[in-house]
C-alpha cells in the first residue's frame, strides 16, 4: 500500500514537474498590443508575479516563483518599468526582470539649451525635479579638470539624444552628458590649435554665444570669426543671447530686449562688460565647437539679421548701420503685410454652406 502511494506521489511530481517545465518554456501573452508594467522598489517576487499575471504577462505565476527561487541566492528581481510587446515564456521574463532591461525613454536636448530648458525637457520626458536638476548642475567639481573657474555645468552638459529609464536620478543624467562631453571634446579637439581663443573654458564659452546667435551652420564660424575680432579690439560683444541668460539667473523671463535689459547688471550681460562672459550660456554642439576653435578670418565686426534666418556681415559702423535700417524697415513691412491680412481675414464674410449653420 505504502509502495503504491509513493508511487502516485512520484508520478503527481513528474507531472506537476513537466506542466511547470512545459509551461515556463511555454510563450505566452494575455494582452493586446503592448503593456507597460511599473515595478515599484522594494516588490517582492509574489506580488511581482501576480501584478504580472494580472496584466498578461503570465498565465501562471507558479513557474515563474519556482524559477525564481531556484536562483534568488545569485539574482534578484530589480524595479522599474518593463515594456512587454510580444509573447514571452515565463523564462524570458524572469531574465528580463534579473537583467533589468527597463524600458527607457528617448529625450532629445537641441543644440543651445541652457541648465532652464533642460530641466523643463526632463521634467516633461521622465517626470525628474527640475529642481533636483538644476541643483546638480551646479556642482562643478564634475568639471574642474576641465574648467576650474566654471560657476555651473552650464555648456558642458552635452546637447544629443539620449535614452533613459522613468526613474533616473539628476546625477546619473548629469555625469551622462558630461561623458558624452568628453567623447565629443576628444574627437574634435586632439591636435588642434585654437585660433582666437586658448583655452577650453573660453572655446566653449565662445561657442556657446555662436550657437545661439544663428541657427546656420555656415554662418557659425563667420558669427565667431565677429566675436573674436572684437575681442581683440577690446570692444563689448553686444550679444543679446546673454541678456536673455542673465534674466533667467535672475529668475525672469524677458520677451523683445528693452534699454532696461541692456543696462541690466550682470556678469553675463555683454552689453555692460567687456570680454567674453565668466562662464557659457548654454550648450553648443560640435559645429559651434569647431567654429570657436578655428573663426572665420575677416574684418567684420557688425551683423544684423537678414529677414531668412542668416545675417548680413559686415566691417564698419555706417554700413552696419544700414543694414539694421533695412532690417527694420523690412520688419515693419512684415508687421503691416500680417495685420492687412488679419483685418482682411475678418471683414471677408463667412463661407456658404449646403447644411444648416452649427
Amino acid at each position: 500500500m505504502k509502495r503504491k502511494l509513493a508511487a502516485v506521489v512520484a508520478l503527481l511530481c513528474l507531472a506537476g514537474a513537466a506542466w511547470i517545465a512545459r509551461d515556463l518554456y511555454r510563450p505566452y501573452r494575455g494582452f493586446a498590443n503592448s503593456v507597460m508594467v511599473e515595478i515599484e522598489p522594494g516588490t517582492g517576487a509574489s506580488a511581482i508575479a501576480d501584478l504580472l499575471v494580472s496584466r498578461g504577462v503570465l498565465l501562471h505565476k507558479l513557474p515563474f516563483l519556482l524559477r525564481y527561487e531556484i536562483g534568488r541566492a545569485y539574482h534578484h528581481l530589480k524595479a522599474g518599468e518593463y515594456l512587454f510587446d510580444r509573447p514571452l515564456r515565463p523564462l524570458d521574463v524572469y531574465r528580463k526582470l534579473i537583467q533589468g532591461d527597463v524600458y527607457l525613454y528617448t529625450v532629445v536636448i537641441p543644440e543651445g539649451s541652457d541648465r532652464f530648458d533642460m530641466a523643463r525637457i526632463f521634467q516633461e520626458r521622465l517626470a525628474l525635479d527640475p529642481a533636483i536638476f538644476l541643483r546638480t548642475t551646479q556642482q562643478t567639481a564634475l568639471i574642474h579638470d576641465l574648467d576650474p573657474a566654471a560657476p555651473s555645468l552650464e555648456g558642458y552638459l552635452y546637447p544629443d539624444t539620449y535614452r533613459f529609464p522613468r526613474r533616473v536620478t539628476a546625477a546619473t543624467v548629469v555625469a551622462t552628458m558630461l561623458a558624452r562631453f568628453r567623447q565629443v571634446l576628444q574627437r574634435i579637439s586632439a591636435g588642434e590649435g585654437a585660433q582666437g581663443v586658448n583655452s577650453l573654458p573660453k572655446v566653449v564659452t565662445l561657442a556657446s554665444l555662436v550657437e545661439k546667435e544663428t541657427p546656420d551652420p555656415a554662418e557659425r564660424p563667420l558669427v565667431a570669426g565677429v566675436f573674436t575680432l572684437r575681442l581683440e579690439k577690446g570692444m563689448l560683444l553686444q550679444c543679446d543671447p546673454t541678456v536673455i541668460y542673465a534674466a533667467r539667473l535672475d529668475g525672469r523671463g524677458i520677451g523683445p530686449i528693452k534699454a532696461s535689459d541692456l543696462n541690466f547688471n550682470s556678469p553675463f550681460n555683454t552689453y555692460r562688460y567687456a570680454g567674453l562672459p565668466p562662464g557659457p550660456i548654454a550648450s553648443p554642439g560640435e559645429v559651434s565647437l569647431r567654429a570657436a576653435l578655428h573663426p572665420a578670418p575677416g574684418g567684420a565686426l557688425y551683423f544684423v539679421s537678414n529677414n531668412h534666418g542668416g545675417h548680413v556681415f559686415s566691417k564698419t559702423l555706417a554700413e552696419h548701420r544700414r543694414q539694421v535700417a533695412r532690417y527694420r524697415k523690412e520688419v515693419a513691412a512684415l508687421r503691416r503685410a500680417a495685420a492687412e491680412k488679419a483685418d482682411l481675414w475678418k471683414k471677408s464674410p463667412a463661407p456658404r454652406t449646403s447644411g444648416p449653420t452649427p
